[in-house]
């Protein structure tokens, strides 16, 4: 199955983070592994970003695997990466926002394991100080839907 991202509200290609400098060129991308991909400017209109993720039943429990998955079993999460590209294309992460399955309704997350209906998450990329979304995000700055 297919977990789609779509971001709205980016916050801009500069951030200011207090007490830790300023970063220019911001980006945004979903990890795979260890490596951001899909990399949409923090100034783009809306970002959208497609995951392959199998869903399975392990007894009671639905977990999540794929190589956009990340966290141990029953703590299974995908991280959208914020970093400023430089002019050598390198990119330098400064903070992450972290999408956790326990966080998706228990009925919507077995109807995509038991049916494989792809999932869509639906984030404000922007947090109430006008950065980076980061840390773990919970409704209502993230919306699940099936399709």
């Amino acid at each position: 199955m297919q977990i789609r991202i779509v971001g709205t509200d980016l916050p801009g290609r500069r951030f200011c983070a207090p007490d830790a400098g300023t970063y220019d060129n911001v980006h945004v991308g979903l990890q795979r592994g260890k490596e951001p991909v899909q990399l949409v400017a923090g100034d783009a209109a809306s970002a959208e970003f497609v995951a392959d993720v199998a869903l399975v039943r392990v007894g009671d429990v639905i977990d999540a695997r794929g190589p956009f998955v990340h966290g141990p079993r029953g703590e299974r999460f995908l991280y959208l990466t914020w970093g400023a590209v430089g002019d050598d294309g390198g990119f330098a992460m400064f903070r992450r926002a972290k999408l956790c399955f326990a966080d998706i309704d228990a009925a919507l997350l077995a109807e995509a394991a038991d049916r494989g209906v792809d999932l869509t998450a639906t984030i404000s990329l922007t947090d109430a100080r006008g950065g980076p979304r980061c840390a773990r995000v919970r409704p209502p700055a993230i919306a699940w839907r099936a399709g």
